[in-house]
C-alpha cells in the first residue's frame, strides 16, 4: 500500500460515483467500520478532519482489555463481548497486542480472597480465549514481579492476564487494512455540512484541510463515527438534536522504567475517586493512569488539569517505593472519553462503556460510546445496519478471522522495527537508503530516520506532528526528546512531501508549541 493523498483527492474529483457508505472520522471506530464495510466489498470512503487517531484513540491506557472494574458493576454482558472481542485481536494483530500479566497488590485482609474470587470469574468468563488463569500470590512472590512496591502491610497481591497494545499504531494498521480490501481513507478532509435529497442524507460537503479543495460527495449512507464530536455532526443534520455525549477526561503520566523494573503492570481497583488505577510497562517507560473528569466541550488538544496531575503522582507515590516528582514525568497526556449519556449523567466513572447505535429519521447513522478493544463488533454492528439504510444486499461479516496489515505471528523476527510486522522487511530497505537513516535520532528514542520515511510514503503521515505523536510515539515516550528532533523530521518530510524552508519553519514551530503541553516543567 502507498497511498498519495494527492492522488486520492483528484481521484475524488475527478470521480462522479456514489459511494456506498462514506465514514466521517477516524479514531478507532471509524477506522473499524471502515474496514468491516471494505472487507464486506461496498465501495467505502472515510474521511478524517485532522489525523487519524488524533483524539481519544492515541490517548488510551494501551490495554486491549475485558473489563474488571464493569465486572463490579455487574455488567456482564459487556465484559464477556470485551473478553471475546480481546482474544479476536490478539489473533488478529499478534505483532501490536501482547499479554500482559497484572498485580493487584492487597494491603488489606479482605482484599486478597475478594479480588481473587472476581478474577476467577473474570477467567471462566474469557473460556477459550482467555490469556492465562489468575493466582494468589504471597507478599514475597508479589515483591518478585513488582520489586519497587511499597512493602509495608503488604498482605501478597493477586496475578491475572489482559492485553496490551500500542493504540496508534493499531489506528494506522487499520488505515492499511482498508487500503488492502479497496476501500479509501482520507485525513485532514473536513466534513463541513451533510447533503440531503426529499429530506434524506445523500452525501456530504467536504474541505480540504491542506488545499483549496472543497467537493461534494455522495453516498448510498453517511455514517457518523466522530467520537467526542457526535453531537455536532447530529446537529448538523437536525439543530433541534439533544445532545448525546458527556465527554469525560482522562489524564496519564509517563516515567521512566526505573520506577516499576519488571515486566509486570500494578492494577489498583479502587482509588479514591473510586476509578481503577493502572500503572503498565509501555515501550520500556511506565504509564500511570487514568482520571475522570467530567467535560462541558471537546477538544482536540485537551490539557491535564494541576489537580489530576497531582491526583497521579500521589497515588503512584502511595504504591511504589520511588516517588514521582513532576521532573520525573517525561509526558503528560489526556484523552477524551466520548461516553454516551442520554441521561444526563455526571458521573463519568459509572457511565456504561457500551456503545450505542442510532438512525436519525434523516437516515443519518451513528456510532458511539463503546471503547477500543470492542471497536469491530462496534463496526460490525454498525455495517449491519447502515446496509439497510443504504438499501444494499447485506453481506456476512469476515472481520471475526481478518488478519490485520502487517500481521506477523512472531514478531521477534522483525526488529528493530517488530512495532511494523510485516512490513519490517520493507521497512529495512528504506534504512538502507541513505547512511545512518538506521540511526537512532535521539539516544533517549528508538526512533529511526527511516521510520519518518516510511510513514510519509506508506502511513499518510502529513506533518511532524503526525510522525512524533502518531506513526512514532516519540511525544508520548519524552516529549522534551521529541523537541529535540522536530528540526530532523522536518527535514525528511520536507524532502518526502516536496516542501519548502517556510513549510519546515512553520511544522517545527507549531510542533514545539503542542509538544510543551505535554511537559511539566520548562
Amino acid at each position: 500500500m502507498n497511498p498519495d493523498r494527492n492522488t486520492l483527492i483528484e481521484q475524488l474529483e475527478d470521480d462522479p460515483e456514489i459511494w456506498d457508505f462514506i465514514i466521517i472520522g477516524g479514531g478507532a471506530t471509524g477506522l473499524g467500520t471502515a474496514v468491516e464495510a471494505a472487507s464486506r466489498g461496498y465501495k467505502t470512503l472515510l474521511l478524517e478532519q485532522h489525523d487519524f487517531a488524533k483524539g481519544t484513540s492515541s490517548r488510551s491506557t494501551k490495554l486491549v482489555h475485558g473489563g474488571v472494574r464493569y465486572l463490579r458493576q455487574g455488567n456482564v454482558a459487556l465484559v464477556l463481548e470485551a473478553l471475546r472481542e480481546r482474544g479476536l485481536l490478539r489473533k488478529n494483530a499478534p505483532h501490536l497486542v501482547k499479554n500482559q500479566s497484572f498485580i493487584v497488590p492487597n494491603y488489606d485482609w479482605w482484599e486478597g480472597p475478594f479480588y481473587g474470587i472476581g478474577l476467577k470469574i473474570y477467567d471462566k468468563l474469557a473460556g477459550d480465549l482467555g490469556l492465562g488463569p489468575s493466582e494468589n500470590l504471597s507478599k514475597e512472590e508479589t515483591l518478585d514481579y513488582i520489586p519497587t512496591l511499597e512493602p509495608g502491610d503488604l498482605n501478597g497481591g493477586v496475578i491475572y492476564y489482559d492485553a496490551q497494545f500500542d493504540d496508534a499504531r493499531l489506528a494506522i494498521n487499520l488505515l492499511q487494512t482498508i487500503f488492502d480490501h479497496g476501500g479509501t481513507a482520507l485525513n485532514y478532509m473536513k466534513v463541513t455540512g451533510l447533503l440531503k435529497a426529499n429530506g434524506l442524507i445523500s452525501g456530504v460537503t467536504v474541505e480540504d484541510q491542506e488545499g483549496n479543495h472543497n467537493m461534494e460527495l455522495q453516498a448510498r449512507a453517511v455514517i457518523n463515527a466522530t467520537g467526542m464530536f457526535t453531537d455536532q455532526i447530529r446537529q448538523m443534520d437536525n439543530p433541534e438534536a439533544s445532545s448525546l455525549m458527556q465527554p469525560s477526561q482522562g489524564v496519564h503520566i509517563v516515567l521512566d522504567k526505573s520506577f516499576q523494573p519488571g515486566e509486570s503492570a500494578i492494577m489498583v481497583p479502587k482509588t479514591d475517586d473510586g476509578r481503577v488505577l493502572f500503572a503498565v510497562p509501555w515501550h520500556n517507560r511506565i504509564i500511570v493512569g487514568t482520571t475522570d473528569t467530567p467535560l462541558e466541550e471537546p477538544s482536540l488538544e485537551p490539557r491535564a488539569t494541576e489537580e489530576e496531575i497531582n491526583f497521579l503522582l500521589t497515588h503512584a507515590a502511595r504504591y511504589l517505593t520511588k516517588d514521582p516528582e513532576p521532573e520525573d514525568v517525561l509526558s503528560v497526556f489526556a484523552g477524551i472519553r466520548p461516553l454516551v449519556s442520554p441521561g444526563g449523567d455526571d458521573d463519568t466513572a459509572s457511565i456504561s462503556r457500551d456503545h450505542t447505535l442510532l438512525i436519525d429519521p434523516s437516515g443519518l447513522v451513528t456510532i458511539a460510546g463503546g471503547k477500543w478493544t470492542t471497536y469491530r463488533k462496534m463496526a460490525e454492528d454498525t455495517i449491519n445496519e447502515a446496509t439497510v439504510v443504504a438499501g444494499l444486499d447485506e453481506r456476512e461479516s469476515v472481520t471475526e478471522n481478518l488478519r490485520l496489515h502487517g500481521w506477523l505471528k512472531n514478531s521477534d523476527a522483525a526488529e528493530p522495527f517488530e512495532l511494523y510486522g510485516s512490513d519490517a522487511l520493507s521497512l529495512k530497505k528504506i534504512a538502507q537508503e541513505h547512511e545512518g537513516w538506521a540511526s537512532r535520532m535521539h539516544p533517549n528514542l528508538p526512533y529511526t530516520p527511516a521510520e519518518v520515511v516510511w510513514a510519509a510514503r506508506n502511513e499518510m503521515a502529513r506533518t511532524v506532528e503526525d510522525v512524533l505523536a502518531r506513526r512514532t510515539r516519540a511525544l508520548l515516550l519524552d516529549a522534551r526528546a521529541s523537541i529535540e528532533i522536530a528540526d530532523l523530521v522536518a527535514d525528511l518530510l520536507a524532502e518526502e512531501l516536496s516542501r519548502d524552508e517556510q513549510w519546515k519553519s512553520k511544522q517545527v514551530a507549531a510542533y514545539q508549541e503542542l509538544a510543551k503541553g505535554y511537559l511539566l516543567t520548562s
